[in-house]
């Protein structure tokens, strides 16, 4: 490795060092804590006006979790929804738990006010315009009827009926497919002799912040919208900063969709989001209450007028799940929801992200274990790059081939650095080696490191997915430490965000800085006493920082170290280059004489 090649190799790794123990030591600060108001809350509807209010949800609170409700069981989801308001405010995923700990509790999704859970729950309704009075109008606390089945599940609709007891007969059918799409039908029939003019809308409110937000810049947690093509990612701390927008009372952020959209709040692995129907325009709303700290989205759809002896309905939907690749992308292809594969954060590498999952998505298909498919796309990545790496470590036995000539202008040049350089371009065109060669494959695995660190820590598919031993969760970190003899004894490592974690690392940090080390020894120390000491450390200091990573992201790590040292020896045995492994180690452990006494 020559000196550029070695420069870049530390600058980079000094860099990403830098980056990591910024954030290590100073991560974004969380949103303040919303305390106890939740439970005094005052439910801000999607109305075009302030005034224009559906009622008051604290009625409806005191009794959210002792109400009559309809149950919802499908493969997938449990739960139920209240008669108080219609809300969907219980909801279950049976196909994931909070832990990897035997018998821990499905997730719960969305929970009812007064749980003990986040308070999370969908909300759908009518804003009444013109002479319309607000208690003429279902609301937050209105008391539902059910009408015919008593169980919401696949092929089998609930229909819910409110009747104001001035001529307008409310109705909302429910219908759940066999994953996490909810469709919404409101409709109205006017009894009265005058026409009614009115505004269906869907609500999805969080009150006070998600108990497991983790405010890590890798990953998005908030708002997320889609308008027309338009991604738009706000956190909570971003929320609680709209400004007020036109007559709406609390800080707001309006877009008008006219095609296409959807709006909610997501977490890294969960979701729930309004979605218009496709060729639908309506109003999409973000805001936060203050004081009631309730972070809230909604759609508003245009004013519909029914004619007396008429009726009129208006249709949305609902997703509420998880964010599986298969079946968001099943719902953009088939449902024809825009974009809607990109509720999955991909990051700023999403042209790398989104292939990389899309392949290790098709080899766990095959083989059935994550562990082992992230060793297999490692293999592909290293296949791909080859011709890169063949070209680099050519490059490099080249460079080392010419370093008695590159000494021999050092000398001549002494001071002169413009004639150093020229000397050293002129020898470089002469025997037609690029110098930078080297970099390619340093360069590329930037990026792709990135992306699939990207992978790893958003993409549901790596939660709690088991490899082998105790590695069962590969978006954790390392659950082995000294001190349980590396998973032999059946206590659990130190807690991966304390202190203790840093220093009594596990196996897999261990195999990491030691291959690094290895992989380091192919070529001897750099002249340079600085960059010596540098490299003889850097394999160990990321050994520590990267302790707490994701153990998935470490498998490819340790296993992408492996394989590139089997092919730079090779290429360099193949060009003629015998790697001196041994003495390069030996040179590391003991220097020589004349440095010792230096």
């Amino acid at each position: 490795m020559d000196d550029q090649n070695k420069n870049l190799l530390l600058a980079f790794a000094l860099s990403l060092l830098v980056i990591i123990g910024w954030f290590a030591l100073f991560p974004p600060p969380p949103p303040p804590d919303p305390g106890d108001t939740v439970t005094e809350t005052e439910l801000v509807p999607p109305a075009p006006a302030a005034d224009d209010m559906p009622g008051d949800a604290t009625a409806a609170e005191e009794t959210a979790v002792g109400t009559r409700r309809v149950d919802i069981d499908t493969p997938r989801l449990a739960g139920s929804i209240s008669l108080t308001g219609g809300r969907i405010d219980d909801l279950q995923l049976r196909d994931y738990r909070e832990t990897t700990e035997p018998g821990s509790d499905i997730v719960h999704l969305l929970n009812p006010v007064g749980s003990d859970r986040d308070v999370f729950y969908a909300l759908h309704g009518w804003t009444p315009r013109g002479t319309l009075e607000i208690d003429h109008v279902p609301g937050p606390n209105t008391q539902w009827q059910q009408i015919g089945n008593n169980t919401l599940s696949p092929h089998s609709p609930v229909t819910l009926q409110w009747d104001n007891g001035h001529g307008l007969i409310f109705s909302r059918t429910i219908e759940i497919d066999e994953n996490y799409l909810f469709t919404v039908t409101q409709s109205v029939e006017n009894q009265t002799d005058a026409a009614v003019t009115l505004n269906p809308y869907g609500i999805l409110a969080q009150h006070g912040l998600p108990s497991d937000l983790e405010s890590f810049f890798i990953s998005h947690e908030g708002m997320i919208q889609m308008a027309d093509g338009q991604l738009t990612e706000d956190s909570y701390r971003n929320m609680r900063n709209y400004r007020v927008h036109d007559r709406e009372r609390t800080p707001a952020s309006v877009t008008e969709v006219a095609e296409n959209g959807w709006v909610g709040l997501t977490g890294k692995y969960f979701m729930a989001t309004l979605i218009g129907m496709p060729g639908q325009g309506f109003t999409a709303v973000s805001q936060f209450v203050p004081g009631a700290e309730i972070y809230q989205t909604s759609i508003r759809m245009p004013a519909l007028t029914v004619a007396p002896g008429e009726s009129a309905q208006a249709q949305s939907r609902l997703f509420a799940g998880a964010k599986e690749w298969t079946v968001i992308r099943n719902y953009e292809r088939e449902a024809g929801i825009d974009r809607f594969v990109d509720a999955i954060d991909w990051g700023w590498f999403f042209f790398l992200t989104k292939p990389i999952f899309s392949l290790l998505y098709f080899i766990n298909g095959i083989i059935g274990n994550m562990g082992w498919s992230i060793m297999v796309l490692t293999l592909i990545i290293k296949a791909v790059l080859l011709p890169l790496a063949w070209k680099s470590y050519v490059s490099m036995a080249r460079m080392k081939e010419l370093q008695p000539e590159m000494m021999a202008i050092k000398e001549r040049a002494g001071d002169d650095r413009q004639k150093l350089q020229q000397e050293m371009m002129r020898l470089y065109k002469e025997k037609k080696v690029n110098p930078a060669a080297g970099c390619l494959p340093i360069l590329m695995q930037i990026p792709i490191f990135f992306s699939l660190y990207k992978v790893i820590f958003v993409t549901i598919e790596m939660r709690h997915a088991p490899w082998i031993g105790v590695f069962n969760d590969l978006s954790a970190p390392d659950p082995t430490s000294i001190v349980n003899l590396f998973g032999l004894l059946p206590w659990a490592a130190p807690d991966p965000t304390s202190f203790a974690a840093l220093i009594l690392i596990g196996i897999m940090p261990l195999l990491f800085g030691f291959t690094m080390w290895l992989q380091m020894r192919l070529n001897p120390a750099p002249t340079d006493p600085m960059q010596a000491m540098i490299f003889n450390w850097m394999p160990w200091v990321f050994m520590f920082i990267l302790g707490g990573f994701a153990s998935g992201l470490l498998l490819y790590w340790i296993w992408n170290n492996i394989i590139t040292f089997a092919q730079q020896y090779s290429i360099m045995r193949l060009n003629g280059s015998k790697p001196d492994l041994f003495g390069n180690i030996r040179q590391t452990l003991k220097p020589k004489k004349g440095e010792a006494k230096k």
